[in-house]
């Protein structure tokens, strides 16, 4: 008897916290990253022609690679500065070291992903241009604004 109980609490609740998380999504839809949303009016809509979507098709996967190899580093940083926290346990040197090297390949990544939507801009015909240039501003002061 008790454990047919203790059964149908935990049948009770695992159908209650699916429902929570259905709700959750349902009523509290998160916001699109921004990369997604820029992404979205770039091939959605700025009516591209076909020589803007191979441009801007080939800037993408050049990027993907820079990106991809800038990602890696970071992880190899975080990696380093989890190495550091271990061997330290403390905000000491090797740490802070480790710090300003995450910093700087974070700061990469962002001077390579503001070059690729640079690149991409270039493409546009100023109509167009106008169009991307409200998503980026959107895109990186929509938390702020």
């Amino acid at each position: 008897m008790k454990a047919r109980l203790v059964l149908l609490i935990a049948l009770v609740a695992f159908i209650a916290a699916i429902a929570g998380v259905w709700l959750g999504r349902h009523f509290f839809p998160q916001p699109a990253p921004a990369g997604v949303e820029l992404h979205d009016v770039l091939h959605s809509k700025l009516d591209l022609d076909d020589r803007q979507k191979r441009q801007i098709d080939l800037l993408e996967k050049r990027f993907a690679v820079r990106r991809q190899a800038l990602e890696l580093e970071l992880r190899a940083d975080n990696a380093r500065l989890a190495d550091a926290i271990e061997a330290e346990h403390g905000n000491g040197p090797q740490v802070a070291a480790a710090v300003d090297r995450s910093h700087q390949a974070m700061g990469e990544l962002q001077k390579e992903t503001l070059g690729h939507i640079f690149a991409m801009r270039q493409t546009l015909r100023p109509d167009q241009a106008k169009t991307f240039d409200q998503a980026v501003v959107h895109a990186l002061t929509d938390d702020v604004r």
